[in-house]
């Protein structure tokens, strides 16, 4: 393991940054990378070179995330949506298989974990501690009794729609025809998701649909958005406003800041990580301590800052909120304790 000084000085921050990333639990709770190992034949566990500057892809993959010192992360498989209902429900299965069966080819590094119980072990035994998520929930649409029988144990969370609408409601990209919300079915869903203790994402949906999601959701039970920009920095079609921001705050849920450089407000290619913290530090303002997280959608064809293109360059987020002045307990909640509540609230 290399000093934290020398680690420190390759990235250009005070050695203090680098040390508080080390003593913090450090959590990613979008993590996007396995679609092009299904698209592409991408070996996650192979260490590979970032092309094009970081955007895109090539952003992540396993030595890189052990090297990162990233001692957590949902790693989510993303729905193809021009597949027929039962097609999505064969591919999921398989495509889960298949990202169990490509952590568990480096054992002593990787676990799977289900809950706050199992991450602590991992951690205890040096590994990376993996939890599985969907985007776009329109995998398990079929039926309710197949998405029961489906979303088993394994499955932490499912984000309800994606960049496309579907009969659980309507996406919040512009490419939708019409906002109808979250359909019977969708508010159906919610509730079988929270008897199954599977958290409820809300990134991607319509601000309708969002409404009507917190409506159909158990009050006693937080729900999150993974990965997000704000409208109080940046107002964007993909980003959350101030009252949804509070939403999340009052359920007990947490809101994971992305990386992408334009939907934070910075040019593509022109972006820095003091965006990203600007952001996060809205979301410590509205909703609270309790509040913010990383959510940073690694190689979900983003385009990251130029400053921290991969994951190794992490620390220097932690630079950036120190200088902002967000105290050191609270940095350590958002780089990972927040999300660790929600999971031990909701799985235990």
């Amino acid at each position: 393991m290399r000093a934290s000084a020398d680690w420190a000085r390759e990235l250009g921050i005070p050695t203090a940054a680098v040390e508080l990333y080390r003593a913090s639990d450090v959590i990613d709770l979008h993590v996007d990378s396995f679609i092009w190992q299904r698209t592409f034949g991408y070996d996650l566990t192979k260490r590979h070179r970032a092309p094009l500057w970081g955007a895109f892809l090539g952003q992540v993959d396993f030595p890189r995330i052990r090297e990162a010192e990233i001692s957590g992360a949902t790693w989510v498989i993303t729905t193809n949506p021009l597949r027929e209902p039962a097609d999505r429900a064969r591919a999921f299965e398989s495509n889960l298989e298949e990202l169990c069966r490509t952590l568990s080819r480096v054992p002593d590094e990787f676990q799977v974990v289900t809950n706050a119980h199992e991450y602590d072990a991992a951690r205890a035994a040096g590994k990376h501690a993996a939890f599985l998520g969907i985007q776009g929930g329109n995998a398990l649409d079929l039926s309710l009794s197949e998405l029961a029988r489906l979303c088993d144990g394994r499955v932490l969370r499912i984000t309800l729609v994606h960049l496309s609408s579907s009969r659980i409601g309507s996406t919040s990209s512009p490419m939708r025809l019409t906002d109808t919300g979250l359909s019977a079915f969708g508010s159906q869903m919610v509730e079988l998701l929270n008897e199954r203790k599977v958290l409820v994402d809300l990134a991607h949906i319509s601000a309708r649909g969002f409404w009507s999601a917190c409506d159909a959701h158990a009050k006693d039970t937080p729900f999150v958005v993974t990965h997000t920009g704000v409208s109080g920095v940046y107002r964007h079609w993909r980003n959350l406003d101030d009252d949804q921001i509070r939403a999340v705050a009052k359920s007990g849920g947490v809101v994971g800041i992305m990386y992408h450089a334009p939907f934070l407000g910075d040019r593509p290619w022109a972006g820095r990580v003091e965006t990203i913290a600007r952001h996060i530090a809205h979301v410590l303002r509205v909703g609270g301590e309790e509040t913010p997280a990383l959510g940073s959608d690694w190689d979900g064809s983003i385009i990251t800052p130029r400053d921290m293109p991969t994951c190794l360059e992490l620390p220097r987020l932690v630079a950036a909120l120190a200088n902002l002045n967000i105290e050191e307990r609270v940095i350590q909640k958002i780089l990972g304790r927040n999300f660790l509540r929600v999971v031990r609230d909701v799985r235990g």
